[in-house]
Protein backbone atom coordinates (compact mmCIF):
# COMPACT_ATOMS: atom_id res chain seq x y z
CA UNK A 1 0.00 0.00 0.00
CA UNK A 2 1.27 3.48 -0.89
CA UNK A 3 1.97 5.77 2.03
CA UNK A 4 1.37 8.97 0.12
CA UNK A 5 -0.40 10.18 -3.01
CA UNK A 6 -0.95 13.20 -5.18
CA UNK A 7 -4.68 12.98 -4.48
CA UNK A 8 -6.97 11.22 -2.04
CA UNK A 9 -10.53 10.78 -3.31
CA UNK A 10 -13.24 10.18 -0.71
CA UNK A 11 -16.10 8.11 -2.11
CA UNK A 12 -16.27 5.61 -4.96
CA UNK A 13 -19.59 6.67 -6.49
CA UNK A 14 -19.83 8.21 -9.99
CA UNK A 15 -18.31 11.53 -8.89
CA UNK A 16 -15.42 10.12 -6.86
CA UNK A 17 -14.56 7.27 -9.23
CA UNK A 18 -14.71 9.57 -12.26
CA UNK A 19 -12.42 12.09 -10.59
CA UNK A 20 -9.95 9.32 -9.76
CA UNK A 21 -10.04 8.05 -13.34
CA UNK A 22 -9.41 11.49 -14.84
CA UNK A 23 -6.56 12.27 -12.47
CA UNK A 24 -4.96 8.86 -13.07
CA UNK A 25 -5.24 9.39 -16.83
CA UNK A 26 -3.32 12.63 -16.32
CA UNK A 27 -0.53 10.75 -14.52
CA UNK A 28 -1.43 11.56 -10.91
CA UNK A 29 -0.92 9.07 -8.11
CA UNK A 30 -4.39 8.55 -6.67
CA UNK A 31 -5.80 6.74 -3.64
CA UNK A 32 -9.57 6.27 -3.39
CA UNK A 33 -11.35 5.36 -0.15
CA UNK A 34 -14.85 3.84 -0.34
CA UNK A 35 -16.67 2.61 2.75
CA UNK A 36 -19.08 0.21 1.02
CA UNK A 37 -18.34 -3.23 -0.45
CA UNK A 38 -19.18 -3.57 -4.16
CA UNK A 39 -21.27 -4.59 -5.91
CA UNK A 40 -24.16 -3.05 -4.04
CA UNK A 41 -27.43 -1.43 -4.96
CA UNK A 42 -28.13 2.12 -3.89
CA UNK A 43 -31.09 4.47 -3.72
CA UNK A 44 -30.91 6.17 -7.10
CA UNK A 45 -33.14 6.77 -10.10
CA UNK A 46 -30.42 5.15 -12.29
CA UNK A 47 -31.01 7.44 -15.28
CA UNK A 48 -28.09 8.11 -17.59
CA UNK A 49 -28.81 11.13 -19.78
CA UNK A 50 -27.51 11.38 -23.33
CA UNK A 51 -24.86 13.73 -21.95
CA UNK A 52 -23.89 11.15 -19.32
CA UNK A 53 -23.24 8.59 -22.02
CA UNK A 54 -20.83 11.00 -23.72
CA UNK A 55 -19.01 11.61 -20.43
CA UNK A 56 -18.72 7.87 -19.81
CA UNK A 57 -17.06 7.54 -23.21
CA UNK A 58 -14.53 10.12 -22.03
CA UNK A 59 -13.85 7.97 -18.98
CA UNK A 60 -13.19 4.91 -21.13
CA UNK A 61 -16.22 2.90 -19.94
CA UNK A 62 -18.81 3.85 -22.56
CA UNK A 63 -18.97 0.50 -24.38
CA UNK A 64 -19.26 -1.47 -21.13
CA UNK A 65 -22.13 0.75 -19.98
CA UNK A 66 -24.03 0.73 -23.27
CA UNK A 67 -23.70 -3.04 -23.62
CA UNK A 68 -25.61 -3.49 -20.36
CA UNK A 69 -27.96 -0.52 -20.08
CA UNK A 70 -31.71 -0.58 -20.65
CA UNK A 71 -33.51 0.73 -23.75
CA UNK A 72 -33.31 4.31 -24.97
CA UNK A 73 -35.58 6.65 -23.03
CA UNK A 74 -37.58 8.39 -25.75
CA UNK A 75 -40.80 9.36 -23.93
CA UNK A 76 -41.67 11.11 -20.70
CA UNK A 77 -44.80 10.55 -18.61
CA UNK A 78 -46.73 12.20 -15.79
CA UNK A 79 -48.35 9.81 -13.32
CA UNK A 80 -50.74 11.04 -10.64
CA UNK A 81 -54.16 9.95 -9.41
CA UNK A 82 -55.40 10.50 -12.99
CA UNK A 83 -54.59 8.48 -16.13
CA UNK A 84 -50.97 8.71 -17.26
CA UNK A 85 -50.01 11.54 -19.64
CA UNK A 86 -47.25 10.78 -22.17
CA UNK A 87 -45.15 12.99 -24.45
CA UNK A 88 -41.90 12.72 -26.40
CA UNK A 89 -38.59 13.39 -24.71
CA UNK A 90 -36.53 15.96 -26.63
CA UNK A 91 -33.55 14.36 -28.37
CA UNK A 92 -30.08 15.63 -27.56
CA UNK A 93 -28.79 17.40 -30.66
CA UNK A 94 -25.25 18.45 -29.68
CA UNK A 95 -23.60 15.16 -28.78
CA UNK A 96 -23.09 11.62 -30.06
CA UNK A 97 -26.23 10.24 -28.35
CA UNK A 98 -29.82 11.35 -28.84
CA UNK A 99 -31.42 9.72 -25.81
CA UNK A 100 -30.43 8.51 -22.38
CA UNK A 101 -30.71 5.02 -20.88
CA UNK A 102 -30.69 3.44 -17.42
CA UNK A 103 -28.26 1.17 -15.59
CA UNK A 104 -28.27 -0.12 -12.01
CA UNK A 105 -25.86 1.56 -9.65
CA UNK A 106 -24.40 -1.82 -8.72
CA UNK A 107 -23.31 -2.20 -12.36
CA UNK A 108 -22.29 1.42 -13.01
CA UNK A 109 -20.26 1.89 -9.83
CA UNK A 110 -18.44 -1.41 -10.31
CA UNK A 111 -17.53 -0.53 -13.92
CA UNK A 112 -16.18 2.88 -12.92
CA UNK A 113 -14.19 1.56 -9.98
CA UNK A 114 -12.79 -1.24 -12.13
CA UNK A 115 -11.63 1.30 -14.67
CA UNK A 116 -9.96 3.34 -11.94
CA UNK A 117 -8.17 0.26 -10.62
CA UNK A 118 -6.98 -0.64 -14.14
CA UNK A 119 -5.42 2.82 -14.43
CA UNK A 120 -3.41 2.31 -11.26
CA UNK A 121 -5.67 3.98 -8.68
CA UNK A 122 -5.16 2.37 -5.28
CA UNK A 123 -8.59 1.38 -3.94
CA UNK A 124 -9.13 1.20 -0.18
CA UNK A 125 -12.41 -0.66 0.29
CA UNK A 126 -14.13 -0.87 2.68
CA UNK A 127 -12.42 2.09 4.29
CA UNK A 128 -13.51 5.37 5.79
CA UNK A 129 -11.62 8.64 6.11
CA UNK A 130 -12.01 9.57 9.76
CA UNK A 131 -10.12 12.86 9.92
CA UNK A 132 -8.21 15.37 7.83
CA UNK A 133 -5.55 17.78 8.96
CA UNK A 134 -3.44 20.20 7.01
CA UNK A 135 -3.76 22.30 3.90
CA UNK A 136 -3.53 21.84 0.13
CA UNK A 137 -0.07 20.55 -0.59
CA UNK A 138 0.10 18.51 2.62
CA UNK A 139 -2.98 16.79 4.06
CA UNK A 140 -2.61 14.17 6.80
CA UNK A 141 -5.53 11.76 6.50
CA UNK A 142 -6.52 9.18 9.10
CA UNK A 143 -8.18 6.18 7.45
CA UNK A 144 -9.96 3.27 9.06
CA UNK A 145 -10.00 0.05 7.06
CA UNK A 146 -12.37 -2.76 8.05
CA UNK A 147 -11.28 -6.31 7.24
CA UNK A 148 -14.72 -7.94 7.52
CA UNK A 149 -17.82 -5.91 8.26
CA UNK A 150 -20.02 -8.94 8.69
CA UNK A 151 -17.88 -10.57 11.34
CA UNK A 152 -18.87 -10.45 15.02
CA UNK A 153 -15.27 -9.41 15.57
CA UNK A 154 -15.54 -6.54 13.09
CA UNK A 155 -14.63 -3.91 15.65
CA UNK A 156 -11.39 -5.76 16.39
CA UNK A 157 -10.70 -6.17 12.68
CA UNK A 158 -10.52 -2.40 12.14
CA UNK A 159 -7.11 -0.99 11.42
CA UNK A 160 -6.27 2.70 11.30
CA UNK A 161 -3.41 4.26 9.42
CA UNK A 162 -2.39 7.63 8.11
CA UNK A 163 -1.59 8.72 4.58
CA UNK A 164 -0.33 12.02 3.26
CA UNK A 165 -1.92 13.56 0.17
CA UNK A 166 -1.29 16.81 -1.65
CA UNK A 167 -4.95 17.20 -2.68
CA UNK A 168 -8.17 15.82 -1.21
CA UNK A 169 -11.37 15.47 -3.25
CA UNK A 170 -14.56 15.01 -1.24
CA UNK A 171 -17.21 12.94 -3.04
CA UNK A 172 -19.23 11.64 -0.08
CA UNK A 173 -23.03 11.25 -0.29
CA UNK A 174 -25.26 14.13 0.74
CA UNK A 175 -26.76 12.17 3.65
CA UNK A 176 -23.32 11.33 5.01
CA UNK A 177 -21.10 13.56 7.12
CA UNK A 178 -17.84 14.73 5.62
CA UNK A 179 -14.63 13.71 7.40
CA UNK A 180 -13.95 15.59 10.60
CA UNK A 181 -11.29 18.20 9.99
CA UNK A 182 -10.91 19.05 13.67
CA UNK A 183 -10.39 15.86 15.64
CA UNK A 184 -10.00 12.12 15.28
CA UNK A 185 -13.02 9.86 15.45
CA UNK A 186 -16.34 9.57 13.64
CA UNK A 187 -18.68 12.51 13.30
CA UNK A 188 -22.13 12.10 14.81
CA UNK A 189 -25.38 13.20 13.21
CA UNK A 190 -27.13 13.18 16.59
CA UNK A 191 -27.32 16.96 16.70
CA UNK A 192 -28.08 17.54 13.04
CA UNK A 193 -31.20 19.70 12.58
CA UNK A 194 -34.43 18.07 11.52
CA UNK A 195 -37.22 19.64 9.55
CA UNK A 196 -40.69 18.47 8.60
CA UNK A 197 -39.79 18.92 4.94
CA UNK A 198 -36.75 16.63 5.10
CA UNK A 199 -36.81 14.23 2.17
CA UNK A 200 -36.16 10.52 2.44
CA UNK A 201 -35.32 8.43 -0.59
CA UNK A 202 -36.74 4.96 -1.31
CA UNK A 203 -36.07 2.51 -4.11
CA UNK A 204 -37.16 -0.99 -5.10
CA UNK A 205 -36.68 -3.22 -8.14
CA UNK A 206 -39.37 -5.26 -9.89
CA UNK A 207 -39.54 -7.96 -12.53
CA UNK A 208 -42.33 -8.46 -15.05
CA UNK A 209 -43.60 -4.91 -14.63
CA UNK A 210 -45.88 -3.37 -17.25
CA UNK A 211 -44.02 -0.13 -17.95
CA UNK A 212 -43.68 0.42 -21.72
CA UNK A 213 -40.10 0.32 -22.99
CA UNK A 214 -38.52 3.72 -23.42
CA UNK A 215 -40.95 5.53 -21.09
CA UNK A 216 -39.62 7.67 -18.23
CA UNK A 217 -42.59 8.68 -16.04
CA UNK A 218 -42.58 11.25 -13.24
CA UNK A 219 -44.72 10.36 -10.20
CA UNK A 220 -46.71 13.10 -8.48
CA UNK A 221 -48.36 12.47 -5.11
CA UNK A 222 -49.07 14.31 -1.87
CA UNK A 223 -45.89 14.82 0.11
CA UNK A 224 -43.50 13.40 -2.45
CA UNK A 225 -42.53 12.61 -6.01
CA UNK A 226 -40.74 9.83 -7.86
CA UNK A 227 -40.00 8.06 -11.10
CA UNK A 228 -39.79 4.69 -12.81
CA UNK A 229 -37.46 3.37 -15.48
CA UNK A 230 -36.58 0.09 -17.16
CA UNK A 231 -32.88 -0.62 -16.67
CA UNK A 232 -30.71 -3.62 -17.58
CA UNK A 233 -32.35 -7.01 -18.10
CA UNK A 234 -35.88 -5.55 -18.16
CA UNK A 235 -35.57 -4.70 -14.45
CA UNK A 236 -37.87 -1.90 -13.33
CA UNK A 237 -36.54 0.65 -10.86
CA UNK A 238 -39.14 2.49 -8.80
CA UNK A 239 -37.63 5.35 -6.81
CA UNK A 240 -39.25 8.14 -4.87
CA UNK A 241 -38.62 10.92 -2.38
CA UNK A 242 -41.07 11.52 0.43
CA UNK A 243 -41.28 14.18 3.12
CA UNK A 244 -40.72 13.23 6.72
CA UNK A 245 -44.26 14.18 7.75
CA UNK A 246 -45.82 12.17 4.91
CA UNK A 247 -43.63 9.18 5.72
CA UNK A 248 -44.85 9.35 9.31
CA UNK A 249 -48.47 9.33 8.08
CA UNK A 250 -47.79 6.34 5.78
CA UNK A 251 -46.32 4.31 8.62
CA UNK A 252 -49.25 5.18 10.87
CA UNK A 253 -51.64 3.71 8.27
CA UNK A 254 -49.75 0.40 8.24
CA UNK A 255 -48.59 -0.22 11.84
CA UNK A 256 -45.75 -2.69 12.12
CA UNK A 257 -44.98 -2.76 8.39
CA UNK A 258 -41.49 -1.85 7.14
CA UNK A 259 -41.23 1.70 5.84
CA UNK A 260 -40.75 0.55 2.25
CA UNK A 261 -43.88 -1.59 2.31
CA UNK A 262 -45.86 1.34 3.70
CA UNK A 263 -44.50 3.55 0.90
CA UNK A 264 -45.39 0.99 -1.77
CA UNK A 265 -48.98 0.81 -0.54
CA UNK A 266 -49.15 4.60 -0.50
CA UNK A 267 -47.83 4.81 -4.07
CA UNK A 268 -50.32 2.23 -5.29
CA UNK A 269 -53.16 4.20 -3.71
CA UNK A 270 -51.92 7.63 -4.82
CA UNK A 271 -50.71 7.02 -8.39
CA UNK A 272 -52.93 5.21 -10.84
CA UNK A 273 -50.01 4.64 -13.20
CA UNK A 274 -47.88 3.00 -10.49
CA UNK A 275 -50.73 0.67 -9.63
CA UNK A 276 -51.12 -0.36 -13.26
CA UNK A 277 -47.38 -0.88 -13.83
CA UNK A 278 -46.57 -3.03 -10.78
CA UNK A 279 -49.97 -4.68 -10.27
CA UNK A 280 -48.67 -8.07 -11.43
CA UNK A 281 -44.97 -7.41 -11.00
CA UNK A 282 -42.70 -9.19 -8.54
CA UNK A 283 -40.49 -7.13 -6.28
CA UNK A 284 -36.92 -8.43 -6.16
CA UNK A 285 -35.21 -7.74 -2.88
CA UNK A 286 -36.17 -5.34 -0.11
CA UNK A 287 -36.97 -1.67 -0.34
CA UNK A 288 -33.87 0.47 0.14
CA UNK A 289 -33.95 3.81 1.91
CA UNK A 290 -31.66 6.72 2.62
CA UNK A 291 -31.90 10.17 4.07
CA UNK A 292 -32.54 12.78 4.95
CA UNK A 293 -31.76 14.33 1.57
CA UNK A 294 -31.53 18.10 1.51
CA UNK A 295 -31.14 19.29 -2.08
CA UNK A 296 -29.21 22.50 -2.50
CA UNK A 297 -25.83 24.06 -3.30
CA UNK A 298 -23.01 23.30 -0.88
CA UNK A 299 -20.04 24.31 -2.98
CA UNK A 300 -18.37 27.58 -2.08
CA UNK A 301 -15.46 26.86 0.26
CA UNK A 302 -12.31 28.68 -0.73
CA UNK A 303 -9.82 26.38 0.92
CA UNK A 304 -9.34 22.74 1.87
CA UNK A 305 -10.75 19.68 0.07
CA UNK A 306 -12.42 20.09 -3.31
CA UNK A 307 -16.04 18.94 -3.57
CA UNK A 308 -17.61 16.87 -6.34
CA UNK A 309 -20.99 15.19 -6.79
CA UNK A 310 -23.49 15.50 -3.96
CA UNK A 311 -20.81 16.91 -1.66
CA UNK A 312 -20.82 20.00 -3.92
CA UNK A 313 -24.56 20.21 -4.38
CA UNK A 314 -27.60 18.09 -5.05
CA UNK A 315 -30.66 18.54 -7.21
CA UNK A 316 -34.11 17.19 -6.49
CA UNK A 317 -34.03 13.74 -8.15
CA UNK A 318 -37.24 14.54 -10.01
CA UNK A 319 -35.43 15.51 -13.23
CA UNK A 320 -33.07 12.52 -13.31
CA UNK A 321 -29.88 14.58 -13.52
CA UNK A 322 -28.02 13.33 -10.43
CA UNK A 323 -25.56 10.99 -12.17
CA UNK A 324 -24.98 13.50 -14.96
CA UNK A 325 -24.13 16.22 -12.43
CA UNK A 326 -21.80 13.85 -10.59
CA UNK A 327 -19.90 12.95 -13.75
CA UNK A 328 -19.81 16.49 -15.07
CA UNK A 329 -18.53 17.91 -11.78
CA UNK A 330 -15.58 15.50 -11.99
CA UNK A 331 -14.69 16.84 -15.44
CA UNK A 332 -15.14 20.47 -14.34
CA UNK A 333 -12.77 20.01 -11.40
CA UNK A 334 -10.09 17.85 -12.98
CA UNK A 335 -9.86 20.06 -16.08
CA UNK A 336 -8.66 22.78 -13.68
CA UNK A 337 -6.42 20.60 -11.53
CA UNK A 338 -4.36 18.92 -14.24
CA UNK A 339 -3.29 22.10 -16.03
CA UNK A 340 -0.35 22.50 -13.63
CA UNK A 341 1.94 20.21 -11.62
CA UNK A 342 0.52 18.79 -8.41
CA UNK A 343 2.94 20.84 -6.30
CA UNK A 344 1.45 24.02 -7.78
CA UNK A 345 -2.04 23.24 -6.49
CA UNK A 346 -1.38 24.75 -3.10
CA UNK A 347 -1.60 28.05 -1.30
CA UNK A 348 -3.00 30.92 -3.32
CA UNK A 349 -3.24 28.79 -6.47
CA UNK A 350 -5.53 26.37 -4.63
CA UNK A 351 -7.83 29.24 -3.74
CA UNK A 352 -7.91 30.36 -7.37
CA UNK A 353 -8.90 26.86 -8.48
CA UNK A 354 -11.58 26.72 -5.80
CA UNK A 355 -13.08 30.01 -7.02
CA UNK A 356 -12.83 29.11 -10.71
CA UNK A 357 -14.30 25.64 -10.19
CA UNK A 358 -17.14 26.93 -7.98
CA UNK A 359 -18.06 29.53 -10.60
CA UNK A 360 -18.07 26.91 -13.37
CA UNK A 361 -20.10 24.54 -11.19
CA UNK A 362 -22.75 27.18 -10.49
CA UNK A 363 -22.88 28.15 -14.16
CA UNK A 364 -23.48 24.54 -15.14
CA UNK A 365 -25.91 23.49 -12.40
CA UNK A 366 -27.50 26.38 -10.45
CA UNK A 367 -30.32 26.90 -12.96
CA UNK A 368 -30.95 23.16 -13.06
CA UNK A 369 -31.23 22.99 -9.27
CA UNK A 370 -33.70 25.88 -9.15
CA UNK A 371 -35.82 24.38 -11.90
CA UNK A 372 -35.85 20.95 -10.25
CA UNK A 373 -36.92 22.53 -6.96
CA UNK A 374 -39.82 24.26 -8.73
CA UNK A 375 -40.89 21.00 -10.41
CA UNK A 376 -40.71 19.15 -7.08
CA UNK A 377 -42.73 21.92 -5.40
CA UNK A 378 -45.53 21.32 -7.90
CA UNK A 379 -45.34 17.53 -7.91
CA UNK A 380 -45.69 16.99 -4.16
CA UNK A 381 -48.50 19.49 -3.52
CA UNK A 382 -52.01 18.45 -4.67
CA UNK A 383 -53.20 22.04 -4.76
CA UNK A 384 -50.63 22.78 -7.44
CA UNK A 385 -50.26 19.42 -9.17
CA UNK A 386 -53.99 19.10 -9.98
CA UNK A 387 -54.05 22.28 -12.13
CA UNK A 388 -50.70 21.25 -13.64
CA UNK A 389 -52.17 17.87 -14.56
CA UNK A 390 -55.12 19.58 -16.24
CA UNK A 391 -52.74 21.70 -18.32
CA UNK A 392 -50.66 18.66 -19.29
CA UNK A 393 -53.75 16.74 -20.28
CA UNK A 394 -54.79 19.55 -22.62
CA UNK A 395 -51.30 20.04 -24.02
CA UNK A 396 -48.90 17.08 -23.43
CA UNK A 397 -46.01 18.80 -25.27
CA UNK A 398 -45.56 20.90 -22.12
CA UNK A 399 -43.84 17.78 -20.71
CA UNK A 400 -41.44 17.81 -23.64
CA UNK A 401 -40.57 21.46 -23.04
CA UNK A 402 -40.17 20.89 -19.29
CA UNK A 403 -37.65 18.13 -20.05
CA UNK A 404 -35.85 20.44 -22.48
CA UNK A 405 -35.62 23.18 -19.83
CA UNK A 406 -34.15 20.59 -17.44
CA UNK A 407 -31.26 19.99 -19.84
CA UNK A 408 -32.28 16.74 -21.52
CA UNK A 409 -31.45 18.11 -24.98
CA UNK A 410 -27.99 19.38 -24.04
CA UNK A 411 -24.71 17.53 -23.86
CA UNK A 412 -21.90 18.85 -21.64
CA UNK A 413 -18.63 19.81 -23.28
CA UNK A 414 -15.96 17.20 -22.58
CA UNK A 415 -12.39 18.59 -22.65
CA UNK A 416 -10.56 16.48 -25.22
CA UNK A 417 -7.39 16.64 -23.13
CA UNK A 418 -9.10 14.60 -20.41
CA UNK A 419 -10.48 11.85 -22.63
CA UNK A 420 -8.64 8.61 -23.24
CA UNK A 421 -9.56 5.66 -25.38
CA UNK A 422 -10.09 2.29 -23.75
CA UNK A 423 -6.79 0.41 -23.97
Amino acid sequence: MATDADALVIGGGPAGASTAILLAQAGWRVILAEQQIYPRQKVCGECLTAGSLALLDGLGVGPAVRDNAGPELQRVGWMSSSPTIVADLPPCTDGPYRFGRALGRDRLDAVLLGRARALGVEILQPAKVRSLRGDPGCFDCMIEAIADRHSHEAARACTSFSIRASIVIDGHGSWEMEPDQRQDGPVSRAHAPRYGADLFGFKASFRRAALPRGLLPVLSFKGGYGGMVVAEGERLTLACCIRRDTLRECRARTPGAPAGVAIEQYLRASCRGVREVIDRAQRTGPWLSVGPLRPGIRIGRKHGPFQVGNAAGETHPLIGEGINMALQSAFLLTSRLVTQPVVAVAGSRSREIHRDYAAAWRSAFAHRLRLAAAYAHFAMRPGLSAPATAVLRSWPPVLTEAARWAGKARSPVVPSSLCRAVP
